[in-house]
């Protein structure tokens, strides 16, 4: 696992290109769909965009991967995992209609978690981290599988939606292998912030 890591932050630069140029597709959806050929492109671009579009999903999906680096070991592997698995049985159970009780309370919730976790620098006990991303990916997904529009392609989107996932946890790793432990502590310190800020106005 220390090779993988040791791997992943030398082709930081790359990847953050890659990150930058997908952002900027998503930033353009009309150029994008003028080029786009069709219906799977489309479903494509927009399960890119989903996760880019609400800031809540946004700092959970980079938290998770600085949490799994932080722990180490399996943890770099398996905790974006348990995220994304249960972030996909979320979104099924929200494209059959189905909503978690408390959605945007566990949402909230998540980033308070999660940017404490993150503002304590220090690693976390496996199952402990394990356990809050399955927990709270299945919020996350929920949210999103209720709101995957009827019009798009659904193997597509989900393509898009996952690889858009995997590259914010990635992204989420190597912050946390290139910054400064005060920023990222900073960093975690604003998400729970944020997440305060959230559970306040659903009060």
């Amino acid at each position: 696992m220390n090779r993988m890591l040791s791997i992943l932050s030398r082709l930081a630069p790359a990847a953050f290109s890659r990150l930058a140029s997908t952002a900027m597709a998503v930033l353009m959806p009309s150029l994008a769909f003028a080029h786009s050929g069709g219906f799977h492109v489309h479903g494509f671009l927009s399960g890119l965009q989903h996760p880019l579009a609400g800031m809540d999903h946004l700092l959970a999906m980079l938290s998770v991967g600085i949490i799994a680096a932080r722990t180490g070991g399996r943890a770099v592997i398996l905790v974006p995992a348990c995220f994304v698995a249960a972030m996909v049985a979320g979104a099924m159970l929200g494209i059959a209609g189905i909503g978690l009780p408390s959605l945007e309370s566990g949402i909230a919730l998540s980033l308070v978690a999660f940017g404490a976790m993150v503002a304590l620098a220090r690693p976390m006990p496996f199952a402990f981290a394990a356990s809050l991303a399955t927990l709270f990916g299945l919020f996350h997904g929920n949210a999103h599988g209720l709101e995957i529009p009827e019009t798009v392609d659904g193997m597509a989107y989900a393509i898009g939606f996952l690889a858009i996932t995997s590259a914010l946890h990635a992204t989420g790793m190597l912050v946390a292998l290139r910054s400064r432990p005060a920023a990222v502590r900073a960093a975690g310190f604003g998400t729970s912030l944020v997440g305060v800020a959230l559970v306040a106005q659903l009060l």
